[in-house]
């Protein structure tokens, strides 16, 4: 089963790559430059991507949640890095929509579609794992401290 994707590419400038990388190193100069095109990047990515915001606004209350209820270091480290997996898919998201985005330039390609859908894909599934991570740690916490508000009675065996 073969697809037929072939669609004109846009005409390209021959532009060769220089084969000489000694030079590579003048993109960044020092650390803090290259602190600076991260900070850009997630600059960037905040000011453009509702997803991000909404990833970093839930990771942020899972972190304060797993404080609040007293979880244990660990606990609040696997909550943290689960968070921080699933803002690092949403940047490479970005990225990857970005290049593909430059490279057919307004138009449509099968393959294009399959890239970005891809990367969507990986976001998804990282932010469900997330949600599963956080889920079963905060949810118990969670439910003695509302149990324990309440106090509902406790029903004889």
């Amino acid at each position: 089963m073969t697809q037929n994707l072939s669609t004109e590419a846009p005409p390209r400038q021959s532009v060769k790559p220089s084969p000489n990388r000694s030079l590579s190193w003048r993109v960044a100069s020092n650390l803090f430059v290259s602190f600076r095109y991260a900070w850009a990047g997630l600059s960037y990515t905040f000011q453009t991507q509702r997803n991000f915001r909404i990833h970093l606004a839930m990771g942020t209350v899972a972190l304060l949640l797993s404080i609040l209820l007293g979880l244990s270091r660990v606990e609040i480290a696997i909550i943290g890095l689960t968070s921080g997996v699933v803002l690092t898919m949403e940047l490479l998201n970005t990225a990857i929509e970005s290049v593909v985005d430059l490279t057919v330039r307004q138009t449509y390609h099968e393959l294009a579609k399959i890239a970005k859908d891809c990367a969507a894909g990986a976001v998804l599934v990282s932010a469900l794992a997330a949600v599963i991570v956080a889920g079963s740690l905060l949810l118990p916490p969670l439910l003695e401290v509302v149990r324990s508000t309440i106090s509902l009675p406790e029903f004889p065996n």
